[in-house]
Formats: structure tokens, sequence, C-alpha cells
């Protein structure tokens, strides 16, 4: 599924506070944008800082080819993604685009949740985009700490069944997103499962997925820096060896990960 790659000054047409942590970035392209598939990344140079030196990596959480913008989700967490999230308007980020391998996609509908954890809800977005144009039945589960930190909820509900929760219960179902009762009997009604989070959560989704025989991908986060596997970096162990999770994947079937499931 590698696609060819770009580096291009993208303008920021939109720079949008989500809540203390989360800025969403709208970055226009001046050519007509190639084919993105749901899970690929972009990595973006830091500019104006003397500390940062590699690039970020960031899952592609949505797409506008009609505009040529694609949409970056940012949680401020450290030096170089809080810099990000506070460029202004009409200014320009260095980018390289699409990165990495996305998730598969059924040939014909089928029944699928989408399960994502804190930032890992990034490229759900463009899989439930991606997924409804092929009228598949779409749940979608997100976690989050508390309420506030569920962001654009508006926008997964467009595209399918919206189901959360919060682990004090400010929102949905309390706990984590494995005490959801859609992990209960209905869980093997779906055909697919498609996750992305902190790797605990993915490992218990993994877990649950594998008990009931549903095929499972996630979408890892190691730290990558140069995103062409140069730097070896976010090398993970799986049963084929060691992989690159920048060229390999990101996404992964949980098959092929040596967790311990």
């Amino acid at each position: 599924m590698q696609m060819r790659k770009s580096v291009q000054n993208l303008r920021v047409v939109a720079n949008l506070r989500l809540n203390d942590d989360h800025h969403l970035l709208q970055l226009q392209a001046q050519d007509h944008l190639e084919k993105i598939y749901p899970g690929q990344f972009a990595n973006i140079l830091v500019d104006h800082s003397q500390s940062v030196f590699l690039r970020r990596p960031f899952s592609i959480h949505a797409v506008d080819y009609l505009n040529n913008i694609i949409s970056i989700l940012i949680k401020g967490i450290g030096e170089g993604t809080r810099s990000l999230s506070q460029t202004p308007v009409d200014s320009y980020l260095n980018v390289i685009f699409p990165l990495g391998n996305g998730f598969s996609l059924p040939v014909s509908a089928e029944k699928v949740l989408l399960v994502g954890g804190g930032c890992g809800v990034a490229p759900l977005l463009h899989l439930a985009q991606v997924l409804s144009e092929n009228s598949n039945n779409i749940s979608i589960l997100l976690g989050a700490r508390s309420a506030e930190y569920l962001v654009e909820l508006d926008q997964y509900e467009i595209y399918g069944k919206l189901l959360t929760t919060t682990e004090d219960g400010t929102h949905g179902e309390k706990g984590f997103v494995t005490d959801h009762p859609v992990f209960g009997e209905e869980l093997g009604h779906f055909t697919r499962i498609y996750s992305c989070g902190p790797e605990p959560m993915m490992k218990a989704v993994a877990a649950k997925a594998k008990q009931r025989e549903v095929t499972c991908e996630v979408s890892l986060e190691n730290t990558m820096a140069c995103g062409f596997g140069v730097c070896l970096c976010c090398v993970t162990e799986t049963t084929l060896g060691h992989k690159c999770v920048c060229t390999d994947g990101p996404v992964f079937n949980i098959n092929q990960l040596k967790w311990q499931i």
C-alpha cells in the first residue's frame, strides 16, 4: 500500500483549539492531493525551536480532497508538539506525507468496530469516512479520562454509531474502552476491529478480539523520527522478525505482533 510520498510546504488554513491539550490543524496543499489511505501519517518539521531537531509524526486525521486539505490532531505534550499547536494561520509547515501503510479495507460491506483512546482517536476519523463510503455498518468507540478529553464527537457521529467511555464516568460508560458492553456478546457480531491508542489499551482490545476470533488491526504509536526506516528507533518485534513501524506499519494485524495475548 506504499504510495508516492512528497515533501510540501502546506499552508495552515485553520488552527482550532479543541480543549486545553488538543489542537486541530488544517493544512492546505497547493496541488491536488494524491490518494491517502486511512492510517497513514505525516512527518512535520518543527521550525523556530533550538532544541527540537527531528520531525514529529502525526496520523492523518481527515482528508478533504475538494479543497486539498489534510487535518492533523495535535496533543501538546512536549516542546515540539506545543510549538506546532501554536502555529498561526496563514503560515506554512514543511510536511512529508503520506507515510507508512494504512488499515486494510473490506472488499464488501461489513460490520466493523473502531476503538480509539486518547490521541489515538486521530486516524479513526479518516478511516470512518472511507468505510462509510462503502456502506459498512460502523460503530465507533472512543475512550478518554473525562468528557473534556473526548474531541470531535459530532464529526465521528456522522459516520457511524458513536459509543464512549470515560474513566471518571462524565460521558458514556464509566471505565476503560474494554469495559464497554460492546465487548460482551455483541463483539462476536463484528467482522473487523480497528484500534489505535495507548499500547495497554490496544493489547486489551486485541485480547478481546482474539478471544472472539474477530479480525483486528492496530496502529502502533512507536517513536518515529525519520519516517523512512533509516533511524531504526521505531523497530518492533513481529512474527516475521523485526519490522520498522514507520515503513512496515504503523498498522499491523494483531496476529503479526508478539504480544502476550
